[in-house]
């Protein structure tokens, strides 16, 4: 486990995607992010520019495409991502079109995600798996990998539950071992965030990030 070579604040995407966050909690959470060392910061696609302007290349600015719901089309979100891109996001998380995933439209659901990942570096496919069955887990899975994600994502945050270490085991045993994991939704404390890690995550979404890394010194 690499957590004895970089401190766990190097996992972590500090997290802010609340409707009514405005820039005066952007300006926060990236102050924080650059007191704490975090790996980056996730936000929606409104403050990437601001964002990118507190941070620079410092702490890497992610956003979200299709979010929460997953229900736009694929050119829809697409578009979210290039555009975010183009205003200097590193990274891109795409919620996975659930209803497709039900009804194993495996076509459509590749194609979306090609036509996402074909607009930057990092994209990841947040696939909600607190809505999902195993067997449905492993199809979207399936259906990611071939359209090129860059990383699987548990959760949104806004579905029915947040991450199970259940969850990262299925997902490692079952994804090829170039495809990242970033675990996300209900995750509070270093203690959890160390066994996602230890299971098989490579990121970890969360928006206590401060108080997993210094719940005694927050700023």
């Amino acid at each position: 486990m690499e957590l004895q070579e970089k401190g766990l604040e190097r996992y972590l995407e500090s997290t802010l995607l609340r409707a009514d966050a405005d820039k005066k909690d952007i300006k926060r959470l990236c102050e924080k992010a650059l007191h704490y060392n975090f790996l980056g910061i996730c936000i929606n696609p409104y403050f990437v520019p601001y964002a990118v302007s507190l941070v620079g290349k410092q702490h890497k600015v992610i956003t979200v495409a299709g979010f929460p719901l997953g229900c736009a089309p694929g050119i829809v979100k697409a578009f979210e991502a290039e555009r975010a891109f183009e205003n200097g996001a590193d990274e891109v998380d795409m919620v996975i079109n659930l209803a497709a995933v039900k009804d194993r439209e495996k076509g459509t659901i590749i194609q979306e995600i090609k036509e996402v990942a074909r607009t930057g570096p990092v994209v990841k496919v947040i696939i909600e798996s607190g809505y999902l069955s195993i067997d449905e887990m492993i199809f979207a899975c399936e259906c990611a990998t071939e359209g090129g994600a860059t990383f699987i994502k548990t959760s949104t945050g806004f579905g029915p539950r947040g991450v199970l270490l259940e969850d990262i085991h299925l997902l490692r045993r079952i994804l090829p071992p170039e495809v990242g994991i970033k675990a996300a939704g209900g995750i509070k404390t270093a203690g959890f965030a160390k066994e996602l890690l230890s299971a098989g995550a490579n990121r970890i979404g969360t928006s206590t990030a401060e108080q997993i890394i210094s719940p005694q010194k927050l700023i």
